[in-house]
């Protein structure tokens, strides 16, 4: 196999990503099992997912319920304790759907979907972990609770009895993340909420440093998209 070939290996990328989570807790005196490794498969097709379970990641991350639907059926008989994150917008006329095929569920961002997912538990018998996702940089075209709306959000939430995992954000692009992870950090303990589901490929060190509990990693396990 060629040093190209070890490089693209799926073992090869996860083992290099988990190194590097090692490196970030041990400067910042955190341990690595304290940060979840979400694998962000999303448009990724089963045979790239495959190889990647064989090598012991447990814990992925879908955007669109659809797409998991299609491919996490057969996936999970590879492995019985596979987690599925769902980590991009859900649509309350989804919610029946996501709270069917996902263990956890990291945008939570508005009242409608509160009700939406309550209603959901209860026909289902059964509740997902949910991270209230914030629109930490204010941006207009990005989903996320403004943060003066958060308090609001997260008492309706509570009230509606939906389990609270943290908070979840996605700083804005091409702007150095470290404030924002900083602010989510601070509004997480604020709430007192324990998650905090921050960090993707380009930046996951970053947000392990400044307490990121659950990072989100597509590109850097699976490479670029095509």
């Amino acid at each position: 196999m060629t040093q190209s070939a070890i490089a693209n290996d799926p073992a090869t990328r996860l083992a290099d990503v988990n190194s590097e989570i090692a490196k970030a807790c041990k400067i910042s005196r955190r341990k690595p099992e304290d940060v979840t490794l979400i694998a962000v498969s999303k448009t990724h097709p089963a045979e790239e997912i495959a190889p990647l379970i064989a090598a012991g990641q447990r814990v992925f991350g879908e955007n669109r319920v659809q797409e998991a639907q299609d491919k996490w059926p057969a996936l999970r008989e590879q492995a019985s304790d596979i987690e599925l994150h769902l980590v991009g917008q859900l649509q309350s006329n989804k919610a029946d759907e996501a709270v069917a095929l996902f263990d956890c569920i990291h945008s939570l961002d508005r009242p409608s979907l509160v009700k939406a997912l309550a209603k959901a538990f209860d026909k289902a018998g059964r509740q997902v972990p949910c991270f209230v996702q914030v629109n930490i940089g204010d941006e207009e075209q990005k989903g996320g609770c403004a943060i003066a709306n958060l308090p609001a959000l997260l008492e309706a939430a509570r009230d509606a009895g939906i389990p609270l995992a943290g908070l979840m954000c996605v700083p804005p692009f091409g702007i150095e993340p470290a404030p924002y992870f900083a602010l989510m950090a601070k509004l997480a303990d604020d709430h007192g909420l324990d998650g905090r589901s921050m960090g993707m490929s380009g930046d996951y060190p970053t947000a392990i440093m400044l307490g990121a509990t659950h990072i989100r990693v597509g590109t850097a396990l699976f490479g670029e998209r095509g």
